[in-house]
């Protein structure tokens, strides 16, 4: 019967099954609300769950690998490590660290995390064992010597390794690289042949998309010498703007290749829009400052009037401003009602920036200037935004930029 309809029964065999939902975010990086945590009532994939199963950990001896985003820190670091962790060693991956302008040091930006986690209160990468590495899950940068240190401490405690982090903070794509270098390692899958085109040859074992909590459950991996180790479901951590995108919006703000970071001076009276999603403008008798925005390169910034901002939205939005994505008016809708937040910041001079402005979810502002800067940050209600010492003070000139009335383009 199968040579009848030539079919390879070996071929099919040696297929992966996947749920729809899983197919969905592979292949289309989209899922009904209904599959999506913290869209969805669904109590099985509800953050209290999660947070259920991973409450047992800190009453495990382990190796604990909390991942980051290098990117948007403040919206990834998880609130709860501490308690997650016990007292077991943390080893802090940072990822997405390729993402950073190339002219950032490793060791400047090491250090640069170290000051933000004592400053979040977050102690547990203080417990013996505990490091810090700058990561790449999708280039694979740092990873070798970041899981031999967890199983090399993993083989000393005689435990299990378990991966922790906040959702879409790339856990799932390092499980992906963990199981590639078993398959070459092992030299199984070198002789399977792949049909020219089949994109889904190309695919993890693990899914992997730009939406947050696609993990829903632990996930096990075998490291040899009788060690496992668990993909764990991420966190939403609260406040966070990518929770209120479509998966085509998100896939716009989560970057996907080197930020070209881009600078514009702001004047009183004076705003940037970045995108529809937040507003950075000057206030009251503030002299100009320098703004170095570091956010996805495909986030169009428009400076304007702070007059004529709210017009410019209604008008533009959706199209010559995003994201949000058209129908861009009844996006805004549905993001919600804006707030906004007064904050000083004094200046230290033309040469390095004086400080970060943090929009989590979204990115970060450098602020560089003399006196001091009166800024009104304007975000969707509930979203996150601090303010840091900043993570590349020096890059300012070199993304000095200029406005084509269509976007922000640099002028170097």
């Amino acid at each position: 019967m199968a040579e009848e309809l030539e079919l390879d029964l070996v071929a099919l065999s040696q297929k992966k099954t996947i749920c729809k939902r899983c197919h969905g975010l592979q292949n289309f990086g989209e899922v009904e609300e209904s599959l999506r945590p913290g869209w969805t009532e669904e109590p099985l994939m509800s953050q209290a769950r999660f947070r259920d199963l991973l409450r047992p950990i800190r009453e495990k001896t382990a190796v604990i690998i909390a991942l980051v985003d290098l990117f948007d820190f403040s919206g990834s670091v998880l609130p709860e490590l501490d308690s997650i962790a016990g007292d077991n060693p943390v080893i802090l991956a940072a990822n997405k660290a390729d993402l950073l302008p190339s002219k950032m040091g490793q060791a400047r930006a090491e250090n640069w995390v170290r000051r933000e986690l004592e400053y979040l209160g977050v102690q547990s990468i203080a417990n013996v064992g505990g490091a810090v590495r700058l990561v790449s899950c999708k280039t694979g940068y740092g990873l070798s010597s970041m899981l031999q240190k967890a199983q090399d401490l993993a083989e000393d405690m005689d435990c299990d390794v378990y991966v922790v982090g906040a959702a879409n903070a790339g856990k799932s794509t390092l499980i992906n690289f963990i199981l590639d270098k078993n398959v070459q390692k092992t030299g199984a899958g070198r002789n399977t042949k792949k049909r020219a085109g089949n994109q889904n040859a190309k695919k993890g074992a693990v899914t992997t998309s730009p939406l947050p909590g696609t993990t829903l459950k632990f996930i096990q991996v075998d490291l040899g010498n009788g060690q496992k180790l668990y993909d764990t479901p991420g966190l939403l951590v609260p406040g966070t703007l990518t929770q209120l995108l479509t998966p085509a919006e998100l896939k716009m703000v989560v970057p996907k290749k080197e930020v070209e970071p881009i600078t514009l001076r702001i004047a009183s009276g004076k705003c940037v829009q970045v995108g529809g999603l937040a507003r950075i403008e000057v206030i009251g008798d503030s002299k100009p400052f320098l703004f170095t925005f570091f956010v996805s390169n495909d986030i169009k910034l428009h400076p304007t009037d702070t007059s004529r901002a709210d017009e410019l939205i209604a008008k533009h939005v959706g199209g010559l401003i995003t994201p949000p994505l058209a129908p861009g008016p009844e996006r805004m809708e549905q993001i919600g009602e804006f707030e906004s937040h007064d904050i000083e910041i004094d200046g230290t001079g033309w040469k390095e920036a004086a400080a970060d402005i943090t929009l989590r979810g979204l990115g970060w502002v450098a602020v560089t200037g003399a006196g001091v800067a009166k800024v009104r940050v304007s975000v969707p209600k509930g979203i996150g935004i601090s303010v840091r010492p900043p993570l590349m003070p020096f890059d300012i000139w070199e993304a000095a930029a200029s406005h084509t009335g269509g976007k922000a383009v640099r002028k170097g």
